[in-house]
């Protein structure tokens, strides 16, 4: 991951990856066929779990939608103050034009099963009554956007604010904002 972060994915061979970590090219391919395997060993390491902790959080949630989408940004935010796991995210935005299948080992991994569910959530927030007649799918877009363009700015373009990232105050200002556009307010739908 630190090659990876610092030379890009394309750049570090598996001869860099075997010295820093202080074993031979062959004990690396003992373990991973190859360097796109090294990567979604990362994926799967870092980034599934807590997808898998956010996908159980939703199967089971009754009620206001908001309640467990507020909990699972609030979730993500906490496991990106940690440089390892954001490194992740940062590695596979910055491949995946020149890499497509980390994008579509990421996708597989992650996206097909994150956004289905964040999709059932808003659409059973519509359905009961707590959301605003809105596309589901495009609503998760909507939700998870400002996230991606955050850590996008920041990477691509190097426009931080002047305190970090500080993902957490941009998941509560954009929750604000999102959730006092979609809820339904008393006497209107």
């Amino acid at each position: 991951l630190q090659l990876f972060t610092q030379k890009g994915f394309a750049a570090t061979r598996v001869e860099d990856i075997a010295k820093l970590a202080g074993i031979s090219k062959g004990s690396v391919y003992l373990y991973f066929p190859s360097k796109e395997a090294l990567l979604e060993g990362l994926v799967k390491r870092a980034v599934v779990p807590v997808a898998n902790n956010a996908l159980e959080m939703a199967a089971s949630f009754e009620g206001n939608p908001r309640l467990i989408i507020t909990m699972m940004l609030s979730m993500v935010a906490i496991k990106l103050e940690d440089p390892k796991l954001i490194a992740l995210p940062k590695v596979v935005m910055r491949e995946a034009l020149v890499a497509p299948e980390i994008a579509a080992m990421y996708r597989t991994e992650v996206l097909d099963r994150v956004l289905p569910a964040l999709e059932r959530l808003i659409k059973k927030g519509v359905d009961e009554g707590y959301f605003r007649k809105i596309d589901p799918e495009l609503t998760v877009r909507s939700v998870l956007g400002p996230l991606l363009a955050h850590i996008t700015i920041g990477e691509v373009f190097g426009i931080v604010p002047k305190d970090g990232l500080a993902i957490d105050r941009l998941i509560e200002n954009h929750l604000t904002i999102l959730f006092d556009g979609l809820s339904v307010r008393e006497g209107n739908e």
